[in-house]
């Protein structure tokens, strides 16, 4: 069995689009074989651009239900469908997964059927089997992963998740969105990579600005994330030896500098500072 490669697809943090970074996604590739997780905006064009075979993908994880990290999960399917993809692929992510696939099959009815007509390509609603899950432990095993969850704190949203993969070289552990909690600590405990979402607390004058909404935003921010402090205290206390930041709030205005050094304080293994299409 040949390495397995780690590819940060996008890095930036909340729904709205950046101009430096895509939407939150990733890829764990191994023997030429994809596992994706989170599907923001753009994940199939990441993997284009990273050179991932379009045939290549095996399973989806969707960590839980917000725009930044499902807006394109119908639509990873549907463009890699007419990239060529033709095998089976299961789906695992929180309750309404399987509404939501049905519901995206009805809404690209047309394009679908015109494409199997005129194109002669496979119907694509056989290739995607869903699978909802709403509690903590092991979601997908096959003979190159074994794939596990933990619930995680990210209020209101629930169920939220994170998930570790144990791989025949190494772990890797991806926080999905969530302020600091034990289950996630007792999850990554011992992995060799932890990809973490980091909020940069000195800026949510700037994220919030004169929103209307900035008062409620803030809370959340604060309630349902963690900070370039506190991601360090995480990482040390399940012991990590590699602490990925990603999912960057605010995405392009702190400096790589600022990050690390807010992990640093707490963590003395290697940090790595996310940046798309970045392979480790």
């Amino acid at each position: 069995m040949s390495a397995s490669r780690l590819v940060l697809l996008g890095t930036g943090g909340g729904p709205t689009p950046k101009v430096t970074r895509s939407a939150p996604a990733f890829a764990v590739v191994v023997d030429g074989v994809s596992y994706v997780v989170d599907c923001g905006n753009g994940v199939a064009r990441q993997m284009a651009k990273a050179k991932l075979g379009f045939r290549t993908l095996r399973s989806v994880f969707v960590t839980h239900h917000h725009s930044d990290h499902n807006a394109d999960y119908g639509n990873l399917f549907l463009l890699l469908w007419a990239g060529g993809l033709d095998a089976l692929v299961d789906a695992f992510g929180p309750p309404p997964l399987i509404r939501m696939t049905e519901q995206f099959l009805a809404l690209n009815a047309y394009d679908i059927a015109t494409r199997i007509a005129d194109e002669g390509r496979p119907a694509l609603a056989p290739l995607i089997r869903a699978h909802e899950i709403d509690r903590a432990g092991e979601v997908y095993r096959d003979e190159r992963v074994r794939v596990r969850c933990a619930l995680v704190k990210h209020p209101p949203v629930e169920p939220a998740f994170a998930f570790r993969f144990d791989l025949a070289d190494r772990s890797i552990v991806f926080s999905g969105d969530t302020a600091p909690c034990d289950s996630l600590i007792e999850l990554a405990r011992d992995a060799d990579v932890l990809v973490h979402e980091v909020l940069y607390e000195p800026a949510l004058d700037e994220i919030c600005g004169r929103l209307a909404n900035a008062t409620r935003l803030r809370q959340h921010l604060l309630n349902s994330h963690t900070t370039h402090e506190q991601v360090g205290i995480v990482a040390r206390d399940a012991n990590v030896k590699c602490l990925v930041l990603s999912h960057f709030v605010p995405a392009d205005s702190v400096s790589d500098e600022a990050w690390r050094e807010g992990a640093a304080r707490h963590f003395s293994g290697e940090i790595v500072l996310g940046h798309d299409l970045m392979e480790l």
